[in-house]
Order: C-alpha cells, then sequence, then structure tokens
C-alpha cells in the first residue's frame, strides 16, 4: 500500500475539484473585503449619530441667519422667515416683533426634530440669557440706555470695529456723537438699509430715504444692524474712556482714533491713498467709520472682516446738526 504523499508536481485536481477551490477562494476573498467595509459602515454610522451644529457667527444679519437655517434643515429658501409668526419668540417690546439683534451668535446641536422655529427660539432665549447676565445688568444699571437701546449699539460696535481691542473705542466714539447731538454716520447702517456689505459708500449713498440712514437721522437706527456678541456688549457698557469722535482704519492693524477733524480728514486721505477706488467718493458729512466686509466670505464661526472707511465725517454746525 502506498503511504507517501505523491510530489506537488504529480498532484492533480479535477475539475469538480478546481472549482470548489475556486469557490472557497472567492469567499476567503469576499470575507476579507467585507471586513473593512463593514466596519467603515459602522464608523459612517456613528458619524450620522453624532449630533450636527449650526454655527452663527457674530454680527451676521438676521436675514443670513434665516438662509443658515433653511440650508441646515434642507428646506426651501424662505421658510425659516415664514415661520417667525408662529415662533413665539420672547423679545422686548421696542423690537416689535424683529429678532434682529437677538439671535445670539453661538453654535447650536441640529438635534433630531429640530425646526425653523425651535432654533430661533432656542438663539433668542440664549440672547436674553446672555443681556441678562450679571455683567451687562450691572452695566445698565449704571447707564441712561436700556437693554434694546445697548444691543443697537453693540450691533454697531460689531460692523465696525476692527479688532476686539478697537470695541471699546468705536462705542466710546458713538456714545460721544450721541451726547454730542452728532449724527452718528456709519456706513454700517446705510450697508444694512441696502441690504449689501461693501467698503465703498458714496454720496448718494447717504442720501437714501430710510430710517437707517444715519447720516442724515439723528440718533440710533430704529433696530439694530445684525447680532453682536459678548465683547461687543461689554464694550458699550465699559467703554475705552477717550474724547474721540472720528476713526478710520487706513489698514489693517492701524486704526485711529482722534477727535480733531482736521487729523481726521488727514487720516482718510490716507485711507483713501491706499484704496484709490475709495477715494473716488465725494467727502460730504461721510462716516466716520467703515463698513463690514461680506460675511458670507467668512469662514464658519468667524466674525466678518472689518472694512476701511470712505468719507470723512464733518463736525457739527454751530447750534444745529449737519445736513446730510
Amino acid at each position: 500500500m502506498q503511504t507517501k504523499t505523491p510530489p506537488r508536481s504529480m498532484i492533480r485536481l479535477t475539475r469538480r475539484g478546481r472549482l470548489a477551490l475556486i469557490v472557497a477562494g472567492a469567499v476567503v476573498a469576499g470575507t476579507a473585503v467585507a471586513v473593512p467595509l463593514l466596519t467603515l459602515a459602522v464608523d459612517l454610522d456613528q458619524e450620522e449619530a453624532k449630533p450636527a451644529t449650526l454655527v452663527v457667527p457674530e454680527g451676521w444679519r438676521a436675514g443670513q441667519v434665516y438662509d443658515a437655517v433653511d440650508k441646515a434643515l434642507r428646506l426651501l429658501p424662505g421658510s425659516t422667515r415664514k415661520s417667525l409668526g408662529k415662533a413665539a419668540l420672547k423679545l422686548p417690546g421696542e423690537a416689535e416683533g424683529n429678532p434682529e439683534g437677538y439671535l445670539f451668535p453661538a453654535t447650536y446641536p441640529l438635534r433630531k426634530g429640530a425646526t425653523p422655529e425651535s432654533l430661533l427660539r432656542l438663539m433668542v432665549d440664549t440672547a436674553n440669557s446672555r443681556y441678562d447676565s450679571a455683567p451687562v445688568a450691572a452695566g445698565a444699571q449704571r447707564s441712561t440706555m436700556n437693554t434694546y437701546q445697548a444691543v443697537t449699539i453693540a450691533s454697531i460696535v460689531q460692523a465696525e470695529a476692527a479688532t476686539k481691542e478697537d470695541m471699546g473705542k468705536v462705542a466710546r466714539v458713538v456714545l460721544n456723537r450721541l451726547d454730542r447731538g452728532m449724527p452718528l454716520q456709519m456706513d454700517a447702517t446705510i450697508n444694512y438699509a441696502l441690504n449689501r456689505s461693501t467698503l465703498h459708500t458714496t454720496q448718494e449713498d447717504t442720501g437714501i430715504e430710510s430710517p437707517y440712514n444715519s447720516y442724515e437721522r439723528m440718533g440710533l437706527p430704529p433696530t439694530p444692524i445684525g447680532n453682536p456678541g459678548d465683547d461687543a456688549m461689554r464694550a458699550v457698557f465699559n467703554p475705552t474712556p477717550g474724547d474721540w469722535l472720528y476713526f478710520v482704519t487706513v489698514k489693517p492693524g492701524d486704526t485711529r482714533f482722534t477727535a480733531d477733524y482736521a487729523a481726521h480728514l488727514s487720516n482718510v486721505a490716507e485711507f483713501n491713498a491706499l484704496h484709490p477706488r475709495a477715494g473716488t467718493a465725494q467727502p460730504p458729512t461721510g462716516s466716520p467709520v467703515g463698513s463690514p466686509a461680506p460675511a458670507q466670505t467668512s469662514a464658519p464661526g468667524q466674525p466678518p472682516a472689518p472694512a476701511q472707511t470712505l468719507v470723512p465725517a464733518q463736525p457739527p454746525a454751530p447750534a444745529q446738526p449737519p445736513a446730510g
């Protein structure tokens, strides 16, 4: 009886045997592929299980927030805006149902079942909580402005300040102008009225008919012009001491504040030399400050980049505010 195993070269498989081996090999190969695929599927499920978020950057206008909510919830454009009437938002009476300034900038979770109404309520509730916090409440008690007025000023500060460090100075300029009976003459309010963001404000722009035209109208605009963050609010109640009435960001990192109109004209001339397009505008009773760069160009979670000044502001004529 033969007991030795034939040499490998002498082993022959039948057609049936070869077929069985091929099938077995395919199963093994298939298993080797299936394991990482299965692992990937599990990882994908875990990713989907993670709560998504909606980032509202500081300075965004309400319209930008509405659009972001529509996209985040995959709704038709305009859906969030249409939901305002049934959102039951806890807004101050001065707001008259307009949540501008109260859609607090933060990162919000998009939980299962989230709706435009629930997200807007969460933003407004967050704003009320922040605005009722001890530092803000204490600041309000020390000042003559109410919270809604403070939010309105903070929205201007948020739009106009080149850096966090400049916010206190910008707030001081706004307050000094209000105290002296001067029009604010802010480009950011013009941009809000025209629903745009631009570095360039013309003399024609400053003559538009709008309650947000702070060149022609005295006092604060009727509502905030965006949604300010904590730093802007703190700046309003703790402005940097100073007598400044004008400022201009000549170039990044170089914002110049002054109480002297002639010095301001010199600063504006330097700005215009660096920005020829801006220099084509005529200097009426122009803006002491600039306008925000387009918020949609900012990275998520980052505030819009600050902008430059276009035209100088003139001091008021004796015993009356300046013409617009």
